[in-house]
């Protein structure tokens, strides 16, 4: 019970952390920000990742540890079971909300697939804690269950280290992935194919050389293009060209919002 009520603290400032993080990756470029802080959300993301194998997953298994060393029966089952029992009334309900959040986004791709390629870690976190949460309160339950029915102790800290390592596993993933979203991912390859060949059809240009992208937030999208334009066309020409070909990009993909377009050879 320890251990799962740790995991409940930890899973209200996850929360708390990932509601900061999105508040303050909504502000507004600034001089010193110029590219804007959409990146504070994937920060903040790895750090609750951290959070949760840290203070999470190594607290309740080192509780685990300790129970085993020192088995004790202590307090009403009872109070126990009713604890659990609205937990896992409240957690339910959050489950199926980031659920339904989550297949809204993912529609026909794959679980796995769509928590690899997924560039909102915010609600991929709140789906896997939920797992994780509906996991945790049913090793707690069996524990506590089993302790009393067979009158052995050593099943509460055996609960209490599965309970920890539940919380490290998810706690892996959500770190590699927050990882990877921090060190910046590109667009997709559908994505750049189409963008590459709207830029290409341009009457100015000869062909894309290069292109680079970068998601700086879930809806932000930092873009690139080395572009080889016509060799009779003037500065005004090209400069027209290059406005005229980032609207059409934005117009197909709203959320590219900084595209570098640059001439070369």
């Amino acid at each position: 019970m320890i251990s799962e009520g740790v995991h409940s603290v930890i899973d209200a400032i996850s929360q708390l952390l990932l509601i900061w993080g999105i508040k303050t990756s909504k502000r507004l470029p600034d001089s010193t920000r110029p590219f804007g802080y959409g990146k504070e959300l994937y920060f903040w993301s790895f750090i609750v990742s951290l959070v949760i194998f840290i203070l999470g997953g190594c607290i309740s298994f080192y509780e685990g540890l300790i129970r085993l060393n020192r088995p004790v029966f202590e307090g009403d089952p009872n109070w126990n079971y009713a604890i659990l029992g609205i937990a896992f009334l409240f957690t339910i309900v959050s489950l199926v909300s980031a659920l339904k959040a989550f297949n809204k986004q993912r529609r026909d791709t794959p679980f796995w697939t769509a928590v690899k390629e997924s560039k909102d870690p915010s609600t991929f976190i709140v789906l896997l804690g939920d797992v994780g949460d509906i996991l945790g309160l049913m090793v707690a339950f069996f524990g506590v269950y089993l302790g009393r029915l067979l009158h052995n102790p050593y099943y509460d800290g055996v609960a209490s280290i599965v309970i920890g390592v539940i919380m490290i596993a998810i706690s892996g993933i959500l770190v590699r992935e927050s990882k990877s979203l921090l060190m910046g991912e590109t667009t997709s390859r559908k994505t750049l194919r189409k963008i590459v060949s709207l830029t290409q059809a341009d009457e100015a240009v000869l062909k894309v050389k290069k292109h680079f992208s970068m998601y700086m937030a879930p809806e932000e999208v930092l873009l690139q293009l080395n572009t080889v334009f016509k060799d009779n066309l003037t500065t005004k020409q090209i400069t027209d060209a290059i406005e005229r070909i980032t609207k059409t990009i934005q117009h197909e993909f709203p959320r590219i919002k900084q595209i570098f377009i640059e001439p070369v050879k």
